[in-house]
């Protein structure tokens, strides 16, 4: 028959096993909590104050009344000016500018005169869902200017159809497809999901076995051992992209317009960075199973702050300060400016920096870890 003593002994034991796995414990409580607070808070698909540059040959009235209506609107953030082509498409290629604003010259007089001089706004449309809230609301921003300038003697231009227009520029993925912005992203979330877990598991696997043992009785040093645990991974993750690559290029139509060479060597810094993070996880953990949890709680932030599932430009100060101690964040950047806006190395030298220093940090600290096991 059932009995309450043997089932209230099991389910002590239970709550004690519980709080000697802080891990689980804290997974249990931790991963809905940040999942509240990215979702609640971090998370934005209508991104405002997009950083903006503007050419202006002219600066007239109607002019003015339109840039200030884009600045009143919080879509646009005016951060300088430009004057030249070249300087334009360099700032939208690097991802300094997210819009490029060109007044042509004799704007107002031609608007005056009835010719319908055009506004070019140059778009950054390789993440579409943070250029469409802006786009759309030319529109309106382009008829508040002229309803407030165009009076008086100038009432009649107001008129139907209006003095002048506004042609869009979408670059970098003029047809708005959503497999181009996701597919270059998802490398970074492929190679951050399997190089970390992989190599936490493999690792905390051995020390399971007693293997991890023998290894640190010999003088084998903490360096050595993290290379000859991690080295063989890089080729999983050359197998990863390569496949990668032929899927994105047959399977979804995405164009490699950049440098092969810059997309070579990012790669690999990423992959190693994503290895030795899967490294220092295995130092925390002393179960396989905590080792995937732990994979799992740094997999969450990866997909949420790198600006892969959500635009970066739409999240509070904050959560963009986390997303930058992110590798993924700068790999996703990396890439995009590789395969959808013909990037090269100089190109991509900050994001490397930025995943380069990341590395160094995590290694620390992975190598610290490695020798408190030692004693």
């Amino acid at each position: 028959m059932f009995s309450l003593a043997r089932f209230g002994a099991v389910l002590f034991k239970e709550f004690v096993q519980m709080r000697r796995d802080r891990v689980t414990f804290g997974m249990m409580i931790g991963i809905p909590i940040m999942q509240l607070l990215l979702f609640g808070f971090a998370i934005n698909s209508d991104p405002k104050n997009l950083p903006t540059l503007v050419e202006m040959a002219d600066t007239g009235p109607v002019t003015r009344a339109v840039l200030k209506g884009m600045e009143t609107s919080d879509y646009f953030k005016f951060v300088g000016t430009v004057t030249s082509k070249q300087e334009s498409d360099r700032a939208l290629r690097e991802g300094s500018a997210s819009f490029v604003v060109v007044i042509p010259a004799n704007f107002e007089r031609d608007a005056a005169r009835g010719l319908r001089p055009d506004i070019l706004l140059s778009a950054d449309a390789s993440d579409p869902a943070a250029a469409s809230g802006a786009v759309s609301a030319m529109t309106g921003i382009v008829q508040v200017a002229i309803n407030e300038t165009l009076t008086g003697p100038l009432q009649f231009a107001a008129r139907a159809p209006p003095p002048f227009s506004v042609s869009i520029h979408r670059q970098y993925n003029p047809e708005g497809k959503t497999a181009t912005n996701i597919v270059p992203g998802l490398l970074a979330i492929i190679l951050s999901m399997t190089m970390v877990m992989i190599t936490a598991v493999a690792i905390v696997r051995e020390t399971e076995k007693g293997t991890m043992e023998a290894l640190i009785a010999t003088p084998v040093r903490p360096m050595e051992v993290m290379l000859g645990k991690i080295i063989p991974y890089v080729f999983v993750g050359y197998v990863q992209t390569f496949v990668f690559l032929v899927a994105a290029r047959f399977l979804f139509d995405v164009p490699f317009t950049g440098s092969f060479l810059a997309f070579f060597v990012g790669f690999n810094l990423y992959i190693v960075v994503n290895l030795a993070l899967g490294f220092l996880i295995s130092t925390l953990s002393k179960s396989q199973m905590q080792a995937m949890q732990i994979s799992f709680f740094t997999l969450l932030p990866t997909i949420l702050l790198s600006g892969f599932m959500f635009p970066f430009a739409g999240m509070p100060g904050w959560a963009q300060a986390i997303g930058s101690a992110i590798p993924a964040t700068h790999f996703l950047r990396l890439t995009r400016k590789v395969m959808l806006k013909a990037g090269s190395l100089p190109d991509i030298t900050g994001d490397m920096s930025a995943i380069a220093f990341i590395m160094f940090v995590i290694v620390a600290v992975a190598l610290m870890r490695y020798r408190q096991t030692l004693d």
